[in-house]
C-alpha cells in the first residue's frame, strides 16, 4: 500500500467515526441489552464474538510475518500489547460468556469489517510507515509518553477485565432479572468496561505516537460513548435516579 492510499484510508476512517458517533446517539446498536429482532438473524453470542475478534488478532501477526520486517523493540512491545488485548477478546472472553444470549449477524459483520480495516491500519503504523523514533530501540520506551501510555493501557486492560467479571456475576444461574453493577469502577461510571477499553487504546496511541494509532481511540470513543449514554439512560429509567446517583456514563466525574 502506498503512503498516499494509507493516508486516505485514515481520513476515511476518521470521517466514518464522526458519522457513527452521531448516528449511535439516535439508534442503539442491537446487541447485548439492546438486542431486538429488528436487527434480523442472530447467532450464538460466543460464536459471534470469536468470529468478530479473531481476524484482527491473526491479521496483525500475519502481516508482520509476510512483511519480513525485523521489528525494533518499541514495535514489538506495541504488537504484544495489541495482541494481548485481542487474544483475550478472541479466545478467552467468548468462553466466559454466560447464558444463551445472541448477536445479530449484521452487528457481527460490521464488527468484522471494522476489525479488518483497523487491523490493516494499525499494522501499517507498525510495519509499513512506523514512527522513525522506533529505531532508537529500548531507549524509546523510557520516554514519558510511552511510559504513561503503557501504564494507561495496562490499567485499562485490568479495569476492562474486572468490569466484565462483575457483569458476568450479577446473576445466579437461572436468574433473568436486571441488576445495577456496583463493584469496581462501576462505583463511578455505569459503563466501566467501556472506560477500560477506551483507556487501553488511548494508552496505545500515546505509546505509539503516530497519527494512525489515534484512529483507534477515536473510533472506540465514537462507538462506546454513545452506547454508554444509552446504558446510563436505561439504568436511570429502570432503577431510578437515586440508585444510579452521581455516577457518570463512561469517564469518572466528567461524562
Amino acid at each position: 500500500m502506498s503512503r498516499e492510499s494509507f493516508d486516505i484510508l485514515i481520513y476515511v476512517m476518521l470521517a466514518m467515526a464522526v458519522i457513527v458517533f452521531v448516528c449511535l446517539y439516535f439508534v442503539n446498536a442491537g446487541y447485548g441489552q439492546f438486542r431486538s429482532k429488528a436487527w434480523g438473524w442472530s447467532i450464538n453470542n460466543k460464536v459471534a464474538w470469536t468470529l468478530m475478534e479473531t481476524p484482527v488478532f491473526v491479521m496483525m501477526a500475519a502481516i508482520w510475518w509476510m512483511s519480513g520486517k525485523s521489528l525494533h523493540v518499541p514495535e514489538l512491545v506495541l504488537l504484544l500489547l495489541f495482541e494481548l488485548h485481542y487474544f483475550q477478546r478472541s479466545f478467552v472472553f467468548p468462553c466466559l460468556i454466560t447464558g444463551k444470549s445472541r448477536m445479530p449477524l449484521a452487528i457481527m459483520l460490521m464488527g468484522i469489517t471494522f476489525n479488518v480495516i483497523n487491523g490493516i491500519l494499525q499494522a501499517g503504523g507498525l510495519y509499513w510507515f512506523p514512527n522513525e523514533d522506533y529505531a532508537e530501540g529500548a531507549s524509546y520506551l523510557l520516554r514519558w509518553n510511552v511510559l504513561l501510555g503503557i501504564a494507561l493501557f495496562i490499567m485499562g486492560l485490568v479495569i476492562n477485565w474486572h468490569s466484565d467479571h462483575v457483569i458476568r456475576h450479577l446473576r445466579q444461574p437461572g436468574d433473568t432479572r436486571h441488576y445495577l453493577p456496583q463493584r469496581g469502577m462501576y462505583r463511578y461510571v455505569t459503563s466501566a468496561n467501556y472506560l477500560g477499553e477506551l483507556m487501553e487504546w488511548v494508552g496505545f496511541a500515546l505509546a505509539a505516537a503516530t497519527p494512525v494509532a489515534w484512529v483507534f481511540p477515536i473510533w472506540t470513543a465514537a462507538n462506546l460513548v454513545p452506547r454508554a449514554h444509552a446504558i446510563h439512560k436505561r439504568y436511570r429509567e429502570e432503577f431510578g435516579d437515586a440508585a444510579v446517583g452521581s455516577r457518570k456514563r463512561i469517564i469518572p466525574f466528567v461524562y
